[in-house]
């Protein structure tokens, strides 16, 4: 009786001091709850201070023929501008027109850094827009791209002179063609010489070793030619005065070319990738120079060379005047005259402004 008397005294004082310390400690329990407030608040803090996750950068498959005439392609890579719009460029090396607009055609690319107009202009009659240009480049003599050349020791100082000559030619139905209009502009018909096509990485070696005497070039190959004393150059910015009949005429022979699809099906990323493709343009215009640099070792070009290279006239399709506009269709107008472009073809209609 007594235990059970003392047990139930006990558990009737463990109940009162249970009652009393949560109704009369509101000190202690204020403590306790700015204690654990307090703790909270500096979790949360700790995890506000953490890195946000990085958004996944959007992939575009990009074509890249490794000449001086990609540029803008390894300004904005290196650069930096791509980044910024949140674009990943998957570049894969095509030499040539006629690599870039199968891997177009097949889908396999998603842009080409750069196309040669004809080429792209025809692949257009075969499935509509699937070179759809957003930047051109202008070629002339001053902005030197496509030019005749001869080998040291060749008596030639006109195009007019290659009578009787072994040429080679850069790659592809576009360039061979348009050197053989320009060859017949000068009193040569076909007989008067040979020609060949070309991978453009062998055109150095070929003068070199005087496997030609002369042929069709475009740069830096001809840069590294002349700065290495094995050839000269005859004459520079011939589309211009030759197929358009002004010397200062823009021969738009290439430009920066994306899909239909890849601009229907993925718009926002096209939009972007081609804000980064024109603050490329605009830092080489106004920094020519400095972005010589990235020739090196992106193309071509020996770093002994890269300071010669002549600037190509970039240029974005929102930007080109009327004027600018209509050289362009006439070079594509010149294309369906050689059979290059089967048919006659508003190059309007592929053509997009962001």
């Amino acid at each position: 009786m007594r235990a059970s008397l003392l047990g139930g005294r006990n558990h009737s004082l463990s109940r009162h001091i249970s009652c009393y310390s949560r109704r009369d400690f509101p000190g202690e329990i204020s403590m306790q709850l700015t204690t654990r407030v307090t703790a909270i608040l500096a979790l949360l803090a700790a995890f506000a201070a953490l890195p946000a996750p990085s958004l996944a950068q959007d992939k575009v498959a990009v074509g890249v023929f490794p000449l001086s005439s990609s540029l803008p392609y390894f300004v904005a890579l290196e650069r930096g501008f791509f980044r910024e719009q949140n674009i990943e460029p998957e570049m894969t090396k095509l030499l040539g027109g006629p690599a870039n607009v199968a891997a177009l055609m097949t889908n396999q690319i998603e842009v080409s850094a750069v196309l040669v107009t004809l080429e792209g202009l025809n692949a257009n009659v075969k499935k509509p827009g699937v070179a759809t240009y957003i930047s051109l480049n202008s070629q002339t003599k001053v902005w030197k791209m496509e030019q005749f050349v001869v080998r040291s020791g060749f008596a030639a100082k006109t195009i007019a002179d290659l009578k009787g000559a072994k040429l080679m030619s850069a790659p592809g139905p576009a360039n061979i063609n348009t050197a053989k209009a320009i060859l017949a502009k000068n009193g040569l018909k076909e007989g008067d010489y040979t020609i060949d096509q070309l991978d453009m990485g062998q055109h150095v070696n070929a003068m070199t070793a005087g496997t030609f005497d002369g042929g069709y070039t475009l740069e830096p190959n001809a840069s590294m030619m002349i700065k290495a004393g094995v050839a000269h150059p005859i004459e520079a910015g011939v589309i211009s005065k030759y197929i358009l009949g002004n010397e200062n005429a823009n021969a738009y022979a290439a430009g920066c070319a994306m899909t239909a699809d890849f601009i229907q099906k993925r718009p926002d990323v096209a939009k972007r990738f081609a804000a980064a493709w024109a603050k490329a343009i605009a830092f080489i215009n106004a920094n020519p120079d400095e972005a010589r640099k990235h020739l090196a070792k992106n193309t071509y070009t020996p770093d002994n060379v890269v300071d010669m290279v002549p600037m190509l006239g970039y240029v974005m399709v929102g930007d080109m005047t009327k004027e600018q506009l209509a050289d362009l269709q006439a070079f594509a107008d010149f294309g369906n005259s050689i059979g290059v472009v089967p048919e006659k073809i508003d190059v309007s209609k592929f053509l997009h402004k962001f």
